[in-house]
């Protein structure tokens, strides 16, 4: 006698509604749908932890092509570019590689992060913070070995606010900017990579972290704009 489990029906307009809220392609999400019994937030997390498997494999792989993504906030008060990388110029030109870099510099127009990954952050500033934490607990009294966890918590909260990768995206807090790229390759099948940004804010004086690596000032002749 068979024990054979039935397959689970998928309903497509569920299939439908995880593309709309991933980006994967239809059979990936049929697929993780599956996987998680019809559960559409367990197949989210599938096709995440899928997403991030594969953009480790494709890390070390070279992404020299890319685009300088813009976005300016209503009013012109608020300006972004952001270099995003990938590793060829077809890829470059498709509309999703387009609405990401579109995306992710609207997010930084929104949250000003300092930093593109946790690995930019200078040791000193890293120790001044880390003294700034330690003083705070010490005060309110905790033991040594409570004072320690706090560190460490807020240390992992600091890279949160402040490091692009791993800032929860603005449009949807459910996934952090790092996760966007992740399943950004797993949709495109090449290694993509935010290399360097920078924010302006009409009034404010740049030169922070944000713009480490910053865009070089090109000298371009007048007729190179026409």
């Amino acid at each position: 006698m068979s024990t054979q489990q039935p397959a689970v029906q998928i309903p497509a307009q569920l299939v439908k509604e995880l593309r709309e809220r991933t980006n994967a392609g239809f059979s990936d999400c049929r697929a993780a749908l599956v996987e998680a019994n019809g559960n559409i937030e367990k197949a989210i997390e599938i096709l995440r932890k899928r997403g991030q498997a594969a953009a480790a494999k494709k890390a070390q792989r070279e992404a020299s092509e890319g685009l300088v993504g813009n976005y300016i906030h209503a009013g012109g008060k608020i300006g972004v570019l952001v270099e995003l990388n990938c590793e060829s110029d077809f890829v470059a030109r498709t509309e999703a590689f387009q609405q990401l870099s579109h995306d992710i510099a609207m997010h930084i127009a929104a949250l000003d992060p300092r930093y593109v990954r946790r690995e930019e952050v200078t040791p000193d500033m890293l120790e001044k913070e880390r003294e700034i934490y330690r003083a705070q607990a010490l005060a309110s009294g905790k033991p040594e070995p409570v004072v320690e966890k706090i560190v460490s918590g807020k240390m992992e909260k600091f890279y949160e606010e402040n490091c692009l990768y791993e800032q929860h995206y603005i449009k949807d807090e459910s996934v952090t900017i790092g996760e966007m790229i992740s399943q950004a390759v797993a949709n495109l099948g090449e290694n993509i990579s935010i290399r360097r940004f920078v924010r302006f804010k009409v009034g404010e004086v740049s030169g922070g972290p944000s713009v480490v690596d910053s865009f070089s000032v090109l000298s371009i002749p007048p007729s190179a704009m026409l």
